[in-house]
């Protein structure tokens, strides 16, 4: 799976975990029974939003969720899972973007598909699915040509992209991408009012979403010679992470002037969690704006005897003078240059294991599925990457400042996020 709000089942609870579950379940069934086995393997964290949002605005009706049968991910355990046009209209998006990442990854001849006898069948299954997301969109009253014309205009925009061009520009496909997805949850919930504000929350979403990508990829693009918006623009990380917290606090603001009937679980993930993703992908657990002119790595704020650890959505923790980096379970490396507060320092991590290959990763694959690790375990390797990520349902001993039950979209003054 992939995506980049991935939270951390000890912050969301037992309530909002159970839904949030429901809906990932609901969106990898609903490709199944669509189109097919094959398809789920497009399910990723961020497409759940589109159902999520669609719930979150909805009136509470009968119809809403169904009991899946037992599944080797869940632990052979039954489940009551998301079902209806907010899951429909979920999948659909994933399988035309996911047409798009492996249209691009052939193009640029990334790993496996750089093997001329793979590109011929990657083109053919980016073809199937773009029409299967097509043929579900437009059942639920989306054109998915919307997605299809900004990733067309992707590679164009890539292409002349130098030194100097603003980063938005190029992510400016993806944002209309999302926001196009984002907006029309309100017309499946009935409230026409809530699509402007959830297109401006979709397309700063899908900005944050290009951008994280980018930082996170910066350096295996790097060595590979892969075309990377950072690199190509001349970018420095402290305006990255300048762009990404502007886009956190416009995603904030959007979120207030729409109208939810329980968008709890929305709020968490798109206010809170998504900001501990900015903090994951630049390795801190601080914003990158400046608090009393002083500033800290990629632009997080110092302070006094100690240093400013809070990421937006979150309690803010004050780390003791002397002690450097994030504090533990935030994702941060302190010996690595992102989390060195000398900064641009060299590196005392250790080299990443080199990726696996296309057998060995299908048995690596296999075996974390029948055992569940990729749900069940705190922390696994990637069957092919084999990047460290989390299991889906692991626990974690982080102290979580969240406002489980707040309002949807009230200000959060219980989190001190400064926002």
């Amino acid at each position: 799976m992939f995506g980049i709000v991935r939270p951390c089942s000890h912050r969301l609870g037992e309530g909002l975990k159970t839904q949030w579950m429901a809906h990932l379940c609901g969106l990898c069934l609903a490709l199944r029974g669509d189109h097919g086995q094959f398809a789920r393997v497009v399910t990723n964290y961020d497409g759940l939003l589109i159902s999520v949002l669609t719930e979150a605005q909805a009136e509470r009706t009968t119809g809403w969720r169904r009991t899946a049968g037992p599944c080797p991910l869940r632990g052979m355990r039954t489940a009551s899972v998301a079902q209806g046009e907010g899951a429909r209209l979920a999948a659909a998006v994933s399988l035309v973007l996911a047409s798009a990442k492996v249209r691009d990854h052939v193009a640029d001849g990334d790993g496996l598909l750089a093997r001329k006898p793979l590109a011929p069948a990657a083109r053919r299954v980016a073809t199937s699915w773009s029409r299967a997301g097509a043929r579900t969109g437009s059942a639920v009253g989306f054109d998915t040509a919307v997605l299809v014309d900004a990733v067309d205009r992707q590679i164009g925009i890539e292409a002349l992209a130098g030194p100097g061009t603003p980063l938005p520009t190029v992510t400016e496909p993806t944002e209309t991408a999302t926001a196009a997805a984002f907006a029309h949850t309100a017309v499946l919930a009935g409230r026409p009012g809530n699509a402007a504000p959830l297109a401006e929350a979709g397309r700063l979403f899908g900005r944050l979403a290009h951008l994280l990508d980018a930082v996170e990829d910066r350096q295996t693009d790097a060595a590979s010679g892969a075309w990377n918006p950072l690199t190509a623009t001349g970018t420095p990380l402290t305006e990255a992470r300048r762009l990404a917290d502007d886009a956190l606090h416009g995603i904030r603001l959007a979120l207030r002037e729409a109208e939810f009937t329980d968008g709890r679980l929305a709020h968490v993930l798109l206010v809170h969690e998504l900001g501990r993703s900015v903090d994951r992908a630049f390795g801190t657990s601080g914003c990158g704006h400046p608090a009393d002119g002083v500033q800290g790595p990629h632009g997080s704020p110092d302070s006094g005897s100690g240093r400013l650890l809070g990421a937006p959505g979150s309690a803010v923790l004050l780390a003791p003078e002397g002690s450097f980096g994030p504090p533990p379970h935030h994702g941060g490396n302190p010996y690595t240059g992102g989390g060195n507060p000398f900064g641009g320092g060299p590196s005392f991590q250790p080299p990443a294991p080199g990726r696996r290959g296309f057998w060995a990763g299908c048995a690596a694959a296999v075996g974390l599925c029948c055992t569940c690790k990729m749900c069940c375990a705190d922390e696994y390797e990637g069957p092919w990457s084999r990047k460290k990520r989390e299991g889906c349902l692991s626990d974690c001993d982080c102290d979580c400042g969240c406002c489980e039950a707040c309002e949807c979209c009230e200000c959060c003054s219980c989190c001190d996020c400064g926002l």
